[in-house]
């Protein structure tokens, strides 16, 4: 039997067990590997690390997607960075106040294999609401001239071609980026074995932002299962949700509004991540 395995530390793995390879190949930024698996169907790597698969994929997307549109009054212009499944994008039209989501990935290898292998993940890559560009985040925030309401920085790890989207000037970017009202969140790792990732990622998005908030979800096949998003507004308060109203319209198999508020009820050890930034 053909194992993948991620080598998620020095000192921990996780290993799913292959019926075959549907894509090994590199691409000018990273290794892009897709493969038939038994546990979780079909599972997209790149430069080894699990980034989607058919199975666990929702949860990521609906909580990466849904609490900040939710949060903000009237969402219609999005942006996500990163994310070239397709998958935050998906979520995103779900909305009927958004006009307008763009899409950019700067590996266009990645939107090629997703479109490919995850027809269900990329799905609305093709919505006339959706624009997709291929194209560094980091430059196309830069030149950002007509704001958006929320960013959604779905990034991989924050080394390679993810590292740039964990630092305070990009997030200082973002706020410039955005309207108003306008907010952002980011997935920020782990708690339990990169917390020193999630605290960075707080202090660089407080560094910007007026209100700056941690919440969690349960995303089985990333590090440890336990995996945060950290979001920054100018205006509205994530634990107190603008537009839980729309939220009933929504088809979702994870979010729900309760689980909208209770994703921001910590465990102290996670708390005590922000808290330790915040005393400082």
């Amino acid at each position: 039997m053909d194992w993948f395995t991620e080598n998620q530390t020095d000192n921990l793995r996780l290993s799913v067990s292959v019926k075959q390879t549907l894509l090994d190949t590199r691409s000018e930024f990273q290794h892009v590997s897709v493969v038939e698996t038994e546990q979780y169907g079909t599972l997209l790597a790149l430069d080894g690390f699990i980034q989607t698969n058919d199975v666990d994929e929702f949860v990521y997307h609906e909580m990466i997607a849904h609490v900040p549109l939710i949060t903000h009054s009237n969402p219609r212009r999005v942006l996500v960075i990163g994310g070239g499944d397709g998958g935050a994008v998906r979520e995103c039209v779900k909305h009927a106040s958004v006009e307008r989501v763009d899409l950019v990935e700067i590996d266009g290898r990645v939107i090629d294999a997703c479109r490919r292998f995850f027809p269900n993940i990329a799905c609305e890559l093709d919505n006339p609401r959706v624009r997709v560009h291929v194209a560094d985040g980091i430059r196309f925030i830069q030149e950002v001239t007509d704001p958006y309401d929320v960013v959604i920085i779905d990034s991989s790890e924050p080394v390679g071609p993810g590292e740039g989207l964990f630092t305070p000037e990009f997030y200082g970017n973002v706020a410039r980026a955005l309207a108003p009202e306008g907010l952002m969140v980011a997935q920020t790792e782990s708690p339990w074995i990169n917390g020193h990732v999630v605290q960075r990622a707080y202090r660089g998005i407080r560094s910007a932002f007026p209100l700056t908030a941690l919440y969690l979800a349960n995303v089985p096949t990333y590090p440890t299962g336990m995996w945060s998003f950290t979001m920054g507004s100018k205006v509205h308060n994530p634990r107190r949700p603008v537009g839980l109203d729309r939220a009933a319209a929504l088809q979702t198999r994870y979010y729900t509004p309760e689980v909208h508020q209770a994703a921001f009820a910590l465990p102290p050890f996670v708390a005590a991540l922000w808290r330790e930034v915040e005393a400082k």
